[in-house]
Formats: structure tokens, C-alpha cells, sequence
């Protein structure tokens, strides 16, 4: 009996591990990053959208936007799929609904590019806004590191708003 126990715990372990490739753990971030960035959208009132902390800064919005600009730009170079937009930045929309669907569908563009792309591919260089040289995956991590940075600076945003921003999301 406790042979066949751990013969059914090894094959557990290893089934588990074979569902972690990086393509998986790559699409698992970004479904988090989804979740976490649409918890800051909604945390933030309809009025912070257009709060710029100093005039010389981006509003929330425009954070917000930019980083969508970033992952269809980056997630598109390194996957090889067409921009489904781009300029969201410089539509100057503040509105709480429309921000929010384009970011979201930003990010549902960069999922859907990854879960495309074949694994093999993730491995082959690209020069990156044609100076960096990098793999394809190397691309899509510096997009995931981007998002992360300009959520986190709406941390900020959201505070300035009187409102409360979510709580860390790691896992």
C-alpha cells in the first residue's frame, strides 16, 4: 500500500510539473496581472482618472494607457502578432469605462499572443525596438516588468484620490 501511495504521489509531482513550462507560468503572470490591474482600475474613483499628481506628470489614465501601449507594442514585436491598437496614450480618455476595456483587452491581446505563440519560438532573438538584443520570451518578461512598473506608480494615484489601492496580488 505504500509503495502504490507514493508511486500515485511521484506521478502527482510529476504531472504537476509538466503543466509548469514557461509558456504556462508566462500566462499564468499575465492572467494575474490582468485580475490585479482591472482590482486597481475599479479602486480608483471615476474622478482620478483625469488626477495628475503635477502638471508635468501623466494622469491616471494615461498611466494606465501607456502601459496597455507597451504590452500591445512589446508582447506584439515578440510574438509576431499585429497590435490589435495602438496610441491608447494619446487619446487623452479619462473615462473610467473606456480606460478600463482597453486595458483589459490590452492584456487579453498579450495572453492571447502568448498562449499562440509556439514555445519553440520563445527562444529566438529579436532586437528589441531595434537596439536590444533578446529572446522573444526576454521581451515579453521586460513587457510584464513595464506593466508592473506603471501599476505600481498608480499606487499613488490612488491614494491621492482618497480611495484604497488593493492589497499586494503575488500568487
Amino acid at each position: 500500500m505504500k509503495k502504490l501511495f507514493t508511486f500515485f504521489a511521484i506521478l502527482a509531482m510529476a504531472t504537476s510539473l509538466q503543466a509548469q513550462t514557461p509558456k504556462a507560468n508566462l500566462i499564468k503572470d499575465w492572467e494575474r496581472a490582468r485580475a490585479y490591474t482591472k482590482e486597481y482600475l475599479d479602486a480608483m474613483p471615476e474622478t482620478g482618472f483625469a488626477l495628475k499628481p503635477t502638471k508635468e506628470m501623466r494622469s491616471f489614465a494615461g498611466q494606465m494607457l501607456h502601459l496597455s501601449d507597451a504590452i500591445y507594442g512589446i508582447v506584439g514585436m515578440a510574438t509576431d502578432v499585429a497590435p490589435t491598437a495602438k496610441d491608447l496614450e494619446k487619446s487623452n480618455d479619462v473615462a473610467k469605462a473606456s480606460v478600463t476595456e482597453k486595458v483589459l483587452a490590452a492584456y487579453d491581446f498579450a495572453i492571447n499572443a502568448i498562449k499562440n505563440a509556439p514555445d519553440a519560438k520563445l527562444g529566438e532573438s529579436i532586437k528589441l525596438f531595434g537596439r536590444f538584443d533578446v529572446t522573444r520570451g526576454q521581451a515579453i518578461d521586460k513587457a510584464f516588468e513595464h506593466q508592473t512598473h506603471h501599476r505600481g506608480q498608480a499606487t499613488v494615484y490612488i491614494r491621492l484620490a482618497g480611495a484604497t489601492p488593493p492589497a499586494e496580488k503575488l500568487f
